[in-house]
């Protein structure tokens, strides 16, 4: 009986279990934490000299990177100035094309623009992957995605890819500039404005034309190497054709060595001879080599200065409404005959409906 009492008092001491039905958690003592901490003063101990390796590798990458950059910007630099500064020629007659300082300002930039994005694109670009590489993360995903991505992106955005390749090519392969007269198939004018992605004419009329360089199949440049200036000369088949070489001879000398036209001017003017001879006329083809863009100016001139010669040479020249003329002045020997009239036929109808009705009279009445 006394072992009761014992047993009860023994139960009563045990703890109660919780009402949830699960153990409260365990308080971390003091040993613990200096035992986590010790593990985590080894871990540092023995990663150290690797992330002080990685951070190095990662700092040098980038100083490397950086100071690549700045180099290569600053050689491309002064090599697009060193372009710039060689491409100014002399414009007289015989020294070439005259290279508008405003075009090779734009072109020497543009193509300077384009080299500094793509050395930098691939100087940051590959020391982008030098780092990731440093973190030891797998780059074939990475690689894989922006592939994708680029692939993506380049089919949304093709008629910009298309765009700016085409305007990069056009620069670099000096197509036209600024200052040129060009043939770009859906506008044509004068090139005032030369970019990556669109080129900016102006029209005959003034308009300003935007043309994406990516639409642009064809590009007729009417401002490069040199023009032709031509002037057809009309005069009758009677003339002295002697006279006729011989004064354009003299006009041809003069205006070769009087300025500006002998700036204007790649060359002596050149009287070619007959171009054509017709029944009452012949054509004599003159002309001349001239800069880019200045064939009409000089075509005009040349016009003038023959007129007043062949004036003072009394040679005159015909032309559509000229000999319309002539034609007017020879008198007409059936010009002075009269017709004959329809009316002086006394039974043509004409005659009869001109006479006038007899008055008709009254009968006698019948006896």
């Amino acid at each position: 009986m006394s072992s009761l009492p014992a047993a009860v008092s023994a139960a009563g001491a045990s703890p109660s279990p919780s009402p949830s039905g699960s153990t409260p958690p365990a308080v971390p003592t003091l040993q613990d934490a200096q035992e986590s901490a010790t593990n985590a003063a080894s871990w540092v101990e023995q990663n150290w000299s690797t992330w002080l390796a990685m951070g190095l590798q990662i700092l040098l990458i980038v100083a490397v990177a950086v100071a690549l950059r700045a180099v290569v910007r600053r050689a491309i630099s002064k090599l697009i100035a060193r372009m710039g500064r060689s491409a100014q020629v002399d414009g007289g007659a015989l020294g070439g094309l005259l290279v508008n300082a405003e075009r090779r300002r734009q072109r020497s930039a543009a193509i300077g623009s384009v080299l500094r994005s793509v050395a930098s694109f691939l100087i940051l670009g590959t020391a982008a992957l030098m780092v990731l590489g440093t973190f030891k993360i797998n780059l074939a995903p990475l690689l894989a995605s922006a592939g994708v991505a680029g692939v993506a992106i380049g089919f949304g955005a093709r008629n910009l890819v298309t765009d700016f390749l085409s305007g990069v090519f056009m620069i670099l392969e000096d197509q036209y500039g600024v200052g040129d007269v060009i043939d770009a198939g859906v506008a044509s004018g004068e090139v005032i404005e030369v970019g990556l992605r669109v080129t900016k004419l102006r029209g005959a009329e003034g308009e300003i034309w935007y043309v994406r360089n990516g639409e642009v199949k064809r590009i007729g440049n009417l401002s490069q190497g040199w023009a032709t200036a031509g002037v057809d000369v009309t005069v009758k088949a009677s003339e002295d054709l002697d006279k006729v070489k011989s004064t354009l001879d003299e006009v041809a000398e003069k205006m070769s060595k009087e300025e500006p036209w002998n700036e204007l001017l790649w060359g002596q003017i050149e009287v070619l001879g007959l171009d054509s001879v017709l029944i009452d006329s012949m054509v004599v083809r003159v002309s001349a080599r001239t800069m880019p863009g200045k064939s009409v100016t000089v075509e005009r001139e040349l016009r003038w200065r023959i007129k007043r010669a062949f004036d003072a040479a009394s040679i005159r020249i015909v032309g559509g409404a000229t000999a319309a003329e002539d034609l007017e002045d020879t008198p007409d020997p059936a010009a002075a005959m009269a017709a004959p009239s329809v009316y002086s036929n006394a039974d043509s109808p004409q005659s009869a409906a001109a006479s006038p009705i007899a008055a008709q009279r009254p009968s006698p009445p019948a006896k």
